[in-house]
This record gives structure tokens, C-alpha cells and sequence, in this order.
């Protein structure tokens, strides 16, 4: 299996030219650095100007005019965490941005093979794992060459894709 680490620049690159980026996320919490202040702030109630959030805002929006598709997926636990929650807050900003969200309750895709980490699917042929440490800070991206793997995500993706429900739904 071939694996090629990525900087954040590395993997908006891949972007170019691709009609569709899938993330599938299957943690209930993360410990992202440019998250935590923001996420902080929200559990004690404070307001948030999103100046964080504005660089993938902006990648995103640029993505889909140039015709990608992105679709993010979260296999979320019940009761819902409060990052959950959190991040429930700011999916308007990026359905505004031209992402598609769904959300499948984990106890419905408990038949699907899920992989041991979030993934980045481009069309069908480019895989991008997001790693994680233990703690759920970000361990960066990883290119992976394995034709297993990719089979595995490409079917993890369509099944998870037609049973996840979009936000509005979701959330109403």
C-alpha cells in the first residue's frame, strides 16, 4: 500500500478539474486546533464571527463553481455530542457554500463495513484518509495508493449516501 502525506495545499490541489469530493466523518467529537477556541466559545454561549471558517468557506465555494459536487456524510451517535451539536450550527455556512450534508444515525449503518478513519473520496479513483490522533487532533492527510481500500470506500460511500439524511430533514 502506497501512502503519500499531504499538506492542506497538497490536498486542495487534488481538487482540480474533479466533479465530486465525498468526506465521510465518523467521530462523534474532534480536537481540531482551529476548532477549539470556536467550539469553546459556543459551549459557554458566545457569539462567533467564523474568520476560522472562512478559508474552506471559500475553497468550497470556488469548488463547486468550478463544478465539483462535495458531499459530507457524519455517522453520528444518539443522543447527538456537543461537537455534534456544534458543528450542526455551522453546516448552514457550508450547505451556502454548495455543500450536500447528510447525517445517518450510527446505529443505522451498523451493516456497513466502515473504515477505521474519515475519508476523502475523489470521483472514484483518488483516496485521501483524515488522520487523527488519539485525542482528535488532526494528524494531517494521507494519500492512499490500495485498490482494497478504495473498493471498500467507494461502497461505504453509495450505502452511506442512500440512507444518510439531508440536514434540513435531520435537523427538523
Amino acid at each position: 500500500m502506497e501512502t503519500r502525506r499531504l499538506t492542506r495545499d497538497d490536498f486542495r490541489a487534488l481538487w482540480l478539474r474533479r466533479r465530486r469530493a465525498f468526506h465521510l466523518e465518523l467521530r462523534d467529537s474532534y480536537g481540531v486546533e482551529d476548532e477549539e477556541g470556536p467550539f469553546r466559545r459556543w459551549l459557554l454561549g458566545e457569539p462567533d464571527d467564523y474568520q476560522w471558517h472562512q478559508s474552506w468557506l471559500s475553497f468550497a465555494r470556488r469548488s463547486t463553481r468550478r463544478g465539483t459536487a462535495i458531499q459530507r456524510a457524519r455517522i453520528v451517535t444518539e443522543p447527538l455530542s456537543d461537537y455534534i451539536k456544534w458543528a450542526m450550527t455551522i453546516d448552514p455556512q457550508n450547505i451556502e457554500a454548495g455543500e450536500d450534508i447528510r447525517y445517518l444515525p450510527r446505529h443505522q449503518a451498523a451493516d456497513i463495513h466502515l473504515p477505521g478513519e474519515d475519508y476523502w473520496l475523489l470521483d472514484e479513483d483518488t483516496l485521501v484518509l483524515s488522520l487523527f490522533m488519539p485525542d482528535g487532533s488532526s494528524g494531517g492527510f494521507a494519500q492512499i495508493a490500495d485498490p482494497g481500500l478504495l473498493q471498500q470506500c467507494r461502497a461505504v460511500r453509495d450505502q452511506v449516501w442512500a440512507r444518510a439524511i439531508p440536514y434540513a430533514q435531520y435537523v427538523a
